[in-house]
């Protein structure tokens, strides 16, 4: 997401970055107003106050060059303060009159009131940028066509179904946006903007363009994406200025050979389209973006052109779970990987062929690198072989399920580059309403995850100096000056917000407010040569006449220092109405504090900490039919009701845990009490306790089984002395209480009987036995093979349609439930796992069912074992070390 800000806007923001709080007496009588910017966009009421000042007519006020107005007004009231400017701010030379600001309760933007101006705005003879992005806009004001000098007109999201033929008569246009709106026809008139620069009309509903478009001499950019374009006249080819062209996700059957022609393309973006055919001038040019095309497939109304003949027809692959590697030859090919991940390998990506490999990893803090503010949204994904640069970028679409928190908030892929991570730049598709793709070009593969992280503005600061904004918070602004640098270097910048309510809860004091804190970066030397200037908004509430300026303070962290540094007196804090300025040689993360309370920076720490942390419960719960299976679950606060009121037909347990705090990616441990023991055998098993890692938006799910015998003597030492510890840095989070079924056939044990041994859901001795967990490997290796391995186990065709429509959002969940809820009709049943083996081979899964047999007789052996151990049969007095049998000791509960 580009922040740089170039034309007009550009000027408006430089003409903010130089004004200063109190650089007048003018500025410090009118608070909103700083040199000849007037900002009223976040600023309440801001209609009747420019209303209020219109009347009093302040020598100041016709000095304002760049206005800024909210739109999230009444209508009449609205018209009314617009019908004023002409009089009171005649050397206006931007006007902003956006929506916007305020969000539905998804984080979607609201358009604001405007539906039409004045016809008075016309006389506005100075005005030269005007932005009405976000409004209630049908048509396009008759008084913007008289506006003669304008030479930007940004319309983006509107109701805007045409534009008018007078369009055509703006003699200085050179900036025209006019995304988001439902455009379906473009005026001929729009060829005569001899001036025009940059022209963007994406998001529409055009289906074809005027030839007269082509007529545009000084085009540089164009962007035509997402609508629905089925042909291109030919006239594009005489847009000899155009240096980028985009035509993604649109209808085209065909574009004209002549664009290949065009001297200064250096980037066509055709992908997503359904061209079959394309010129070889075309289809060799390095600037141009393929992918998401059926490039060589026969139309299905045409007979097949040479150049089609020409292009091998692209293979389409679909892995099965059992499958973990395969071949991608110079024709390129589509993958479905069984997991549901998606790659698109375009012709000619390698030169020779090649075998791809792949893992889909669980997660943990040594593999998953995750910002302070980051929230892990997948499993880890390794393709190999690493480091291979293909020819091509190859596409990759990773599935997840959405944040319910998305305001300020952005997803990435993440992946590693030799020795460090980076966010490749991703588009979301929506596949369902809770599941959506993320998609990214890749060059060469490595490890990749999909991640949510607070919206990065970025650019490129060239030694000519530049400005940065932040989208997301309006307000958040580094103004870089000429000098600054003599390379250019990237920079970017991450905006978190804290709720009030939060921290005057945990300082106890209801006037304590902060500002959004701010996190900086950059790349190369680690000092600018110039200082560069920072403006954050005042905390919630404060002004900058109202505010007392001992109470405010100017926090900076460096990691991976432990503390906040209070650097209020190190710095020259300027003050305007709304915003604090201060000046920086090197960046790190910033934070404004009003308050009373002294040593801040510690406060700062432990406000820092509950901005990450999550809220959640733990759950344990034993399954109705065998006792001796545990669930254990750590979920966020607001999921345990209705994860309780799915599972609780099949489990029962006790309340969920207090609730407690944890972050994004910690590790913990579940450690039991005297009389359980866990199979030392799991590999998230370590010295006796199961390993967690907390993920807020993964499943963190653990099945064990329990079983009677020796306990690890470190474990109930340590499990007791952390239950017994409650203060405030105890490792102890939770103990919940499992009640461990009673010796069958008897109140206690006696020798040779009555013992449980371990957990046996499906089977007899004879056949062997399988356990969940053994089960839940059979589940991990279905994938899309379920439904035939379901129908040859005997489950109806309606209640295979049933799962797959309750869990229609869930291929896991679908999976488990057929298969356990087959399993517990079968317990008791003989031949039940020779029926499961018998159905996995007539559904061709040979492999997982030559894996049910080897974990048969791992089972029939250790379950032989445990016998021997427990005294029920004796040892063979042949064997070395043999004895007579001992009684075993009473086990503990």
């Amino acid at each position: 997401m580009a922040a740089t800000v170039e034309g007009p806007e550009l000027e408006a923001a430089a003409a903010a970055g130089d004004a200063s709080g109190d650089s007048d007496a003018g500025s410090r009588a009118l608070p909103f107003l700083g040199g000849n910017r007037l900002s009223l966009d976040l600023y309440p009421g801001g209609c009747q106050q420019l209303l209020h000042l219109c009347v009093q007519q302040p020598l100041q006020l016709l000095q304002v060059e760049f206005l800024r107005l909210s739109t999230h007004e009444d209508p009449q009231l609205l018209e009314a303060t617009l019908a004023q400017l002409p009089q009171s701010l005649s050397c206006l030379r931007s006007l902003v009159l956006k929506g916007g600001q305020r969000r539905d309760t998804l984080g979607a933007c609201l358009r604001g009131a405007l539906t039409n101006l004045p016809a008075g705005l016309s006389g506005l003879a100075h005005l030269a940028h005007l932005d009405l992005s976000f409004n209630s806009l049908e048509t396009l004001p008759a008084c913007v066509l008289q506006m003669r000098g304008l030479g930007a007109l940004l319309l983006s999201h509107n109701c805007l179904s045409e534009l008018p033929e007078a369009l055509g008569a703006l003699p200085a246009l050179t900036f025209l946006t006019v995304t988001h709106n439902r455009l379906q026809t473009l005026p001929p008139a729009l060829g005569a903007l001899s001036t025009l620069q940059r022209l963007d009309l994406s998001q529409n509903l055009l289906d074809t363009l005027p030839p007269e478009i082509g007529g545009l001499g000084s085009l540089l950019e164009l962007n035509l994406a997402s609508n629905r374009l089925q042909s291109l006249p030919a006239s594009l080819a005489g847009l000899r200025s155009l240096r980028l062209l985009v035509l993604h996700s649109n209808l085209l059957a065909s574009v004209p050979a002549d664009l290949a022609r065009l001297p200064l393309l250096t980037r066509l973006d055709l992908r997503d389209n359904q061209l079959r055919d394309l010129p070889p001038e075309l289809l060799d040019a390095p600037f141009v973006r393929l992918q998401g095309n059926p490039l060589g497939e026969a139309s299905p109304d045409a007979p097949s052109s040479p150049v089609a003949a020409l292009i091998p027809e692209m293979p389409r692959l679909f892995l099965t779970s059992d499958l973990d590697s395969f071949p991608v030859t110079p024709r390129g090919c589509s993958v479905t990987l069984a997991c549901g991940i998606r790659l698109q390998f375009p012709a000619g990506a390698t030169a020779t062929p090649i075998t791809i490999r792949y893992r889909l990893l669980l997660p943990e803090p040594g593999l998953v690198p995750l910002g302070p503010h980051d929230a892990l949204l997948s499993h880890v994904l390794e393709l190999q072989p690493h480091g291979v640069a293909f020819q091509q970028d190859v596409g990759l679409w990773l599935l997840f399920t959405p944040p319910r928190a998305r305001r300020c908030r952005e997803v990435v892929v993440r992946t590693r580059n030799d020795n460090s991570w980076g966010d490749l730049e991703t588009y979301l598709e929506e596949e369902a309403p809770q599941r959506l793709w993320a998609h990214c070009q890749v060059p060469h593969f490595s490890w990749f995850l999909v991640v949510s992280r607070p919206v990065s503005n970025a650019c490129l600061v060239p030694p000519e100096g530049t400005l940065l904004c932040s989208s997301g918070h309006p307000g958040v602004k580094v103004i870089f000056p000429p000098g600054a640098t003599e390379e250019p270097r990237r920079v970017s910048m991450q905006v978190v917000r804290m709720a009030g309510r939060e921290l005057q809860a945990l300082l106890g004091e209801p006037e304590a407010a902060v500002s959004p804190l701010l996190c900086l970066s950059q790349s190369g030397p680690p000092s600018f040569l110039r200082p560069v200037t920072v403006q954050l908004p005042l905390p919630s509430g404060i002004t900058g006449l109202s505010l007392d300026r001992s109470r405010l303070h100017l926090l900076y962290w460096a990691p991976p220092a432990a503390t906040w540094d209070d650097i209020t007196a190190q710095v020259v804090l300027e003050l305007t109405h709304l915003y604090a300025r201060f000046q920086v040689t090197h960046f790190s993360w910033y934070w404004l504090w009003y308050t009373t309370k002294n040593c801040v920076g510690g406060l700062a720490r432990k406000a820092w900490e509950r901005l990450r942390l999550h809220r959640v419960n733990l759950i344990a719960l034993q399954r109705r039919r065998d006792p001796e299976q545990v669930l254990l679950q750590c979920l966020p606060r607001n999921k345990v009701d209705a994860t309780l009121r799915r599972l609780l037909e099949r489990y029962r347990g006790p309340e969920p845990s207090d609730t407690v705090e944890m972050f994004e990616g910690e590790e913990f441990f579940a450690a039991f009490e005297r009389g359980i023991d866990v199979d030392a055998d799991r590999p998230d098993c370590v010295e006796g306790r199961i390993c967690f890692v907390f993920y807020s938006h993964l499943k963190n799910v653990k099945e064990v089984s329990f079983y009677r015998g020796a306990v690890p003597v470190q474990v109930p030492e340590e499990a007791e002395a952390a239950r017994q510890r409650k203060g405030a840095d105890a490792l102890w989070m939770a103990t919940l209480p499992i009640k461990l079924p009673r010796l069958r056939g008897s109140e206690g044990p006696r020798r040779g009987a009555g013992l449980s041994l371990a957990p046996l859901n499906l089977g007899d001795a004879e056949t062997g036995f399988l356990t969940q967990s053994n089960l839940l490997s059979v589940a991990g290796r279905l994938g899309l093979d379920w439904p035939a391995v379901a129908l040859h186990l005997g489950v109806s065709y309606r209640e295979v349609q049933r799962i797959r429509h309750e869990f229609r959002d869930d291929l896991d969940e679908q999976i488990r439930h057929m298969l356990f809820s087959w399993a517990e009709r079968q317990a008791g049943q003989p031949g039940a796992v020779g029926l499961l083996v018998q159905a996995l081979e007539q559904s061709d899964r040979q492999d997982v069912a030559e894996e049910v047999r080897a974990v048969l007789e791992l089972g029939r052996r250790k379950y032989q074992d445990g016998i021997r151990r427990t005294g029920l049969v004796p040892k063979d007095p042949a064997l070395p070390g043999s004895s007579a049998p001992q009684p075993p000791e009473p086990a503990q509960a």
